[in-house]
């Protein structure tokens, strides 16, 4: 089984976004919702970031 780079940044979010959650915040409520945040902060960043080395290489 091989795993892709994009399969690897949405595991390596999904699991960094939980850490956050569950550490920076108190409330069950907040957790939920500021994984969510920092989850598509961390999918959408990997996207961008991926269309810029693409603008800069072509």
């Amino acid at each position: 089984m091989t795993i892709t780079h994009f399969s690897a940044v949405l595991l390596f979010s999904l699991f960094t976004s939980i850490v956050f959650g569950i550490t920076q915040r108190s409330d069950p409520k907040m957790m939920i919702r500021f994984g969510a945040f920092c989850f598509v902060l961390f999918v959408g960043g990997t996207v961008i970031a991926s269309w810029l080395m693409w603008l800069i290489k072509h």
